[in-house]
């Protein structure tokens, strides 16, 4: 069998080809290649999929976590809680604008914050709390909103990771993830389950006033041309990405079947097996499955990952090292050992390859790869 990748672009884009090439073609026929009509138009498309009143496009995920604490007009000084498990992303914003970012424990079994710690961690100073929906479940959002309204604190979702993901809430309402917060943002890098060909983001809310102020930042800080009310950015999706994505989103949910089709061959074949633990799917959350990340017990992580990339098989550690003990944010002051659950994550975990175009036969071959690794 040949090399297999972690993710299959090539295979997916060769599925919807005619329809890719001729957006993409469509859209340099016009010229607009900044602010083309298939921008406001995914954008309409991207609402009404997540049901949500605004979604403001930007140039990538980064940039849309940025915008939002901007928007939110939080201070050098203001303490945002957040997940070390988690891409540096969702912290490196925080630093960028001065904010000092407090870092929460993950549950060992969905990989997202444990929420039963987080109102320990409020202070005065906490402004802002941002759940990352990891590998692409949502976080308890139920227990995390009504913790942030009873102290009046906004509630950013990092969705890069889960689009398409729902939850279900204690009275039976189901909300996209991303959808659920103050702002919810997301990430169309291209191995993301709705990806373009290059970079792009987007950020989501139901608030009118905050939508304007979004836009504004995203802007140059204008809603008016030259006329620059706040100071911002300039962040924004290019129409050919925005093309693209206009073709890719009504295939979404169907990425989503197939990730999770992927996915519970590997619980099937794989749960059975002694030292390694397959991902859990909360009560309340569907699952997205941007990685399948697997749990080791007693079963040495470089030593599994050599044996499947001597095979042709790929892997990868999301995350290898936690930002709390990422030499660029040693100024914060954590120390080895003060995210003890975190740090064991990092050595415990692996993430197999997922993506929509697996077929029986590559899960077979990887799964009878491990299987022989565990039991030999």
């Amino acid at each position: 069998m040949s090399d297999i990748p972690m993710v299959d672009l090539k295979g997916q884009y060769n599925k919807i080809r005619k329809e890719v090439d001729s957006a993409i073609l469509d859209a340099v026929k016009s010229g607009a290649f900044i602010n083309g009509p298939e921008v406001a138009e995914f954008a309409r498309e991207l609402e009404n999929y997540l049901s949500v009143k605004h979604v403001i496009p930007c140039a990538n995920g980064t940039d849309a976590l940025q915008i939002s604490l901007m928007a939110l007009g939080l201070k050098p000084g203001d303490e945002v809680i957040t997940p070390s498990f988690t891409y540096i992303a969702t912290v490196e914003v925080m630093a960028l604008l001065g904010l000092v970012p407090k870092f929460i424990e993950v549950d060992l079994e969905t990989f997202n914050l444990d929420v039963n710690l987080l109102e320990d961690l409020i202070t005065p100073k906490t402004k802002a709390i941002v759940p990352v929906h990891l590998y692409g479940q949502c976080a308890d959002m139920e227990k995390i909103l009504k913790i942030a309204t009873a102290h009046d604190i906004p509630v950013i979702e990092d969705t890069a990771q889960a689009i398409g993901a729902e939850y279900t809430f204690a009275n039976g309402e189901r909300k996209k993830a991303g959808t659920m917060g103050t702002i919810g943002c997301t990430s169309f890098f291209p191995s993301k389950n709705l990806g373009c060909y290059g970079d792009g983001g987007a950020i989501f809310t139901n608030d009118d006033e905050l939508a304007e102020k979004i836009k504004m930042c995203a802007n140059h800080g204008q809603s008016i041309k030259y006329h620059h009310g706040i100071i911002g950015v300039n962040s924004r999706l290019d129409t050919i990405q925005a093309a693209v994505l206009k073709v890719k989103l009504p295939y979404l949910d169907e990425y989503t079947n197939a990730r999770n089709n992927a996915a519970n061959y590997y619980t099937n074949r794989l749960g059975h097996l002694q030292g390694l633990t397959p991902p859990v799917t909360a009560n309340n959350s569907t699952h997205a499955f941007h990685q399948y990340t697997i749990k080791l017990n007693g079963v040495n992580q470089g030593d599994l990952r050599n044996h499947l990339n001597s095979k042709g098989v790929s892997t990868n550690i999301y995350y290898p090292i936690p930002v709390h003990l990422q030499k660029g944010y040693s100024y914060l002051g954590y120390k080895k050992g003060d995210l003890r659950l975190t740090e064991s994550l990092c050595k415990q975990t692996i993430s197999l390859p997922i993506h929509t175009e697996m077929s029986d036969d590559t899960l077979d071959f990887i799964c009878s790869t491990i299987e022989n690794y565990i039991n030999n």
